[in-house]
């Protein structure tokens, strides 16, 4: 018997790409997640690093759901989205 691993290779340096690819999206998703009232949440939410901060003073009661715009906050509807991202990146694979 005789294994190629060409394939299993090629396979892995792809998985390899997937947690830069699910925090480029998670930025989008935290964003589009983000209620909107003068968008300066939105435009206070960045990456930093492997982290996505959100860099206001009232962010903390936004992601409680304080806004009617996002009763669920963004961090949980982010997180299922991203759940549902990586199952579609490694199908894929």
């Amino acid at each position: 018997m005789r294994i190629d691993a060409r394939v299993f290779n090629k396979r892995m340096r792809k998985l390899a790409e997937l947690p830069e690819h699910l925090l480029d999206e998670a930025l989008d998703l935290v964003k589009e997640n983000t209620p909107v009232q003068s968008g300066y949440a939105r435009r206070n939410t960045k990456k930093k690093g492997n982290a996505i901060v959100a860099d206001y003073p009232y962010a903390d009661r936004l992601n409680q759901g304080y806004s009617k715009q996002a009763p669920d906050g963004f961090t949980e509807p982010t997180i299922e989205q991203l759940r549902k991202e990586a199952d579609k990146f490694v199908r894929k694979i």
